[in-house]
């Protein structure tokens, strides 16, 4: 197996997100809140959820009242949400309490990579496997702005990885998480998964998860949980994502806004830090390294310790008429779907340029789509958005 030794040491990838300044310490005491930036959970209803939330769950005709009792658990397929503008995220405050979110499982069954087909001639060798190091600890001040993605699915609780990214229009103060498509909508088949919820620096000590049974919360969620009260996701996620990427698989980003139950702190100022994003990252054989982290969760990985793979990316093209793929060796597995790639910048700065959407069952490589234009028009949408709030 070829070392990763040399490309950590050459390209500054070692250090790696410790290098970010990681002002605020873990405090415990941030919690959830509420969606869309409308106010909070108590005015509005007796669901606890703003007025024209609420409103909309009606439109849609969702109730809102049943949904914070668990109609959220019904997935019938003619009512279930599919279109961009019909995300909607209740709160529903103590759901992801430690032992649910321990039990949730990775969505490695509907995300194993399925056969390589209409190569153009731009997919490089396989590369060989890259073993994933956990990362140091404690992980806020070594990764601070990585951390977990909890979601209902169908299948039932499900996890992914994500990263705190800067927002144009709040300098200094983001609430946009950068994460995989398919971690937030079902692509062709579904439509929005629910009760969409971030953890930066997930069981910050690196615990075992006999250990985490009877840890203290702030150890599990050392930032607290943030919900999302909004998502954006490709159309090409939306309509062609499938349960082994489909075509959908090079457009599989999302982005995320959430905000702490409590207090008006942005996620920002909390972690202390958020990365830059590379939209135009140069051709393959032109970056030395990337590095991937997230948290793997199927065997031989149990999703409680955050890793790390760095090496060289090549192409990978899984079908006619759809841009090449990064891709690099990596023996992470499902649950670290979503997480964060990054390469360095000229400035010698860490900048976020994919995220891992699919590899094999073998789990020896890991892929994650080019951030284009495309995917710069829905992180600035993003920050349009929730411009100064």
């Amino acid at each position: 197996m070829r070392s990763i030794r040399p490309l950590l040491a050459v390209t500054g990838l070692a250090a790696a997100l410790a290098l970010t300044a990681t002002a605020c310490g873990p405090t415990g005491d941030q919690g959830l809140d509420k969606p869309s930036a409308t106010g909070s959970a108590a005015d509005g209803n007796s669901a606890g959820l703003p007025g024209d939330l609420a409103d909309k769950l009606k439109e849609q005709g969702v109730d809102p009242e049943k949904w914070k009792n668990g109609e959220w658990k019904n997935w019938d397929r003619d009512t279930w949400l599919r279109e961009a503008k019909d995300f909607v995220n209740p709160v529903i405050e103590g759901l992801w309490k430690p032992d649910r979110m321990r039990s949730a499982e990775s969505p490695q069954k509907t995300m194993a990579a399925g056969a390589v087909s209409g190569d153009q001639g731009v997919t490089d060798p396989e590369p060989r496997p890259v073993r994933a190091e956990p990362e140091k600890k404690p992980y806020h001040l070594n990764a601070a702005p990585v951390g977990k993605v909890f979601f209902d699915s169908p299948q039932g609780s499900m996890v992914c990885s994500a990263t705190v990214v800067k927002d144009p229009k709040n300098p200094g103060r983001s609430n946009l998480v950068w994460t995989a498509g398919h971690c937030v909508h079902a692509g062709g088949a579904g439509g929005w998964y629910r009760n969409i919820a971030f953890v930066p620096a997930y069981n910050d000590l690196g615990k075992s998860p006999a250990q985490l049974e009877n840890a203290a919360p702030q150890e599990i969620a050392p930032y607290g949980v943030y919900w999302a009260d909004w998502v954006a996701t490709s159309n090409e996620w939306i309509s062609q994502g499938g349960p082994t990427g489909g075509e959908g698989a090079p457009y599989d980003y999302a982005v995320m806004h959430v905000k702490p139950e409590n207090g008006t702190k942005s996620l920002e100022e909390t972690v202390g830090v958020a990365l830059d994003i590379d939209f135009a990252a140069p051709e393959a054989g032109d970056i030395p390294a990337m590095g991937a982290w997230g948290y793997p969760a199927a065997p031989p990985y149990d999703g409680a310790l955050m890793h790390k793979c760095v090496d060289r990316p090549g192409r990978l093209s899984i079908s006619s008429g759809t841009p090449a793929m990064w891709r690099i060796g990596c023996t992470m597995t499902g649950g670290s779907s979503g997480g964060g790639w990054f390469s360095e910048q000229p400035d010698g700065k860490l900048a976020l340029v994919s995220n891992t959407s699919i590899g094999p069952v073998t789990s020896g490589w890991l892929a994650g789509p080019r951030l284009d234009r495309g995917a710069q028009s829905i992180y600035t949408m993003m920050s349009d958005k929730f411009a100064g709030r």
